[in-house]
């Protein structure tokens, strides 16, 4: 049988693992966010770009009656 002092310390270390774990998974969450928040700029500015790029080279198409009508 254990003693109440062993199980204490093993509860400490566990705890203070857990601790560090999060720690490091939420630096990496802060990372990853971070480049979200790039890729996000950068698609809007493509997104954009490539609406430019479409009105000016679609022609002017007329609006005139089908052939049938």
């Amino acid at each position: 049988m254990t003693m109440p002092a062993d199980r204490l310390t093993t509860l400490e270390i566990r705890a203070a693992e857990q601790e560090k774990t999060i720690e490091e998974l939420s630096g990496q969450i802060a990372e990853q966010w971070t480049v979200i928040e790039r890729m996000q700029r950068k698609l809007d500015a493509l997104t954009e770009r490539f609406l430019a790029l479409e009105e000016q080279a679609a022609p002017d198409v007329p609006v005139t009656k089908p052939p049938h009508w």
